[in-house]
């Protein structure tokens, strides 16, 4: 890889001249582990698809450039380059601990606030909302929505900074709210203050409400294939997807390195969803690769580490190849279901190590119901943490209103509904 001057920035951007040309992002900064992750995570936030990409590290430095294009499908608008170079910047290690060794990142629980937004209801209002919340670097950790028979919403949100370079202090509140009420227009009343006790800050729930059904988490109907030998080699298929999932992990191409070959379908999040279970299962990537080829194809090549060495162990192996195949393939959950006259949608996504939910899932779903031909209202709405078989999941509940022209207990609305959001949330 050629290394290319940016100044004294550690992240340079580069738009595309044409349409369709991809535009390029390097970042040339230290080194910490799970950098890969977030930064992934930041281009997954702004709807960005990583076309091509290299990722380098020496362990105390690092190299990555993405060749990105907004997906075809980007439902969050212009992309605001200038926002996501200071994402990813702010995402960069201070270069003053370059020259120490590498510590793992021991992230600080978060200040949690209460935000309460009352408005008239209408369409797109949660939408709203949410969006310019994440404009604010803002990050809702729970909702609940609730509409009175005289048809106000009232919206509670316990947020907390993403950014964590800035105290929400009385000034940052109030420039918060003022920019909530110009956004939702007059008559909409908005107070920001510290949450109470009622709310747990990040920790999950050890089990799930009645209401919600425990096959919500039932991975289907899988065909997993291994073959041994000096190579691990693995498939993954499902019925209802198109491709097939391959990995193939094997310790012969590097002295030092586990080398990885992954081939799958490309949708929106999987360099995220790559990244992010890597980081969950203590993984160093020492160098990276990844290519969209023709038909929706994606190719991803990785030399990686577990506590500085190659994974040799079989039940290490075994593992990592099974997490990676799933949440590649299908890393998270979207049903509606039926209680006599009430109609629920349920979304359930999995949870960091770190405590961080899926990105900007809340939007994707209330933007999915919002359009045509549903235009579906929001009743009620919940964000909940649980632990289902030792793995913690976010999960969202939406109480739909149901319409004149749009029986919600059809069942093929019903099926609709949760096709239009998958696709939305994965592209």
């Amino acid at each position: 890889m050629i290394m290319k001057d940016y100044g004294d920035e550690f992240v340079g951007v580069r738009r595309g001249q044409g349409a369709g040309e991809p535009s390029e992002i390097t970042v040339n900064c230290p080194d910490k582990i799970g950098l890969g992750c977030d930064f992934a995570r930041i281009v997954f936030e702004f709807g960005l698809t990583v076309v091509r990409g290299d990722l380098s590290t020496d362990g105390r430095w690092c190299f990555v450039v993405l060749w990105v294009v907004p997906r075809s499908t980007s439902i969050y608008g212009e992309v605001n380059w200038k926002l996501l170079k200071q994402r990813l910047a702010a995402a960069c290690p201070s270069h003053h601990g370059v020259l120490l060794p590498p510590e793992p990142i021991v992230d600080k629980a978060p200040e949690i606030f209460l935000l309460q937004v009352s408005a008239v209801d209408r369409t797109g209002l949660l939408n709203l909302v949410t969006q310019k919340l994440w404009e604010l670097e803002l990050t809702i950790h729970k909702v609940k929505v609730s509409t009175s028979p005289e048809g106000k919403a009232v919206n509670l949100f316990w947020i907390y900074d993403k950014s964590g370079k800035q105290p929400l202090d009385k000034d940052r509140r109030e420039v918060i709210c003022e920019k909530i009420r110009l956004s939702l227009g007059q008559g909409t009343l908005v107070e920001l203050k510290l949450a109470g006790p009622e709310c747990s800050g990040l920790d999950c729930a050890p089990h799930l409400p009645a209401l919600v059904p425990k096959d919500l988490f039932d991975e289907g109907q899988y065909d997993l294939v291994s073959s041994g030998g000096k190579n691990l080699f693995k498939t993954l298929s499902c019925p209802t997807l198109p491709t097939m999932t391959k990995l193939e992990l094997e310790n012969t191409v590097s002295p030092v390195h586990t080398s990885m070959q992954i081939e799958c379908r490309d949708r929106k999040g999987l360099f995220y969803d790559c990244m992010r279970t890597l980081k969950d299962n203590n993984m160093q990537v020492a160098f990276g690769r990844i290519s969209t080829l023709e038909k929706g194809a994606c190719e991803i090549s990785l030399f990686i580490l577990k506590d500085g060495r190659k994974i040799e162990e079989q039940h290490k192996q075994d593992a990592l190849c099974d997490s990676l195949l799933r949440e590649l393939t299908n890393p998270l959950r979207v049903s509606v279901v039926t209680r006599g006259p009430d109609t629920e949608l349920l979304v359930a996504t999995p949870i960091e190590a770190c405590g961080r939910g899926r990105p900007r899932v809340l939007f994707d779903v209330t933007h999915a119901l919002m359009e045509k031909p549903f235009g579906i209202c929001i009743f009620k709405a919940d964000i909940g943490r649980h632990v289902v078989e030792k793995r913690p999941w976010e999960v969202y509940r939406f109480l739909l209103i149901e319409k004149p022209d749009l029986q919600l207990t059809d069942t093929k609305v019903r099926k609709d509904i949760t096709e239009k959001v998958k696709n939305i949330l994965m592209g």
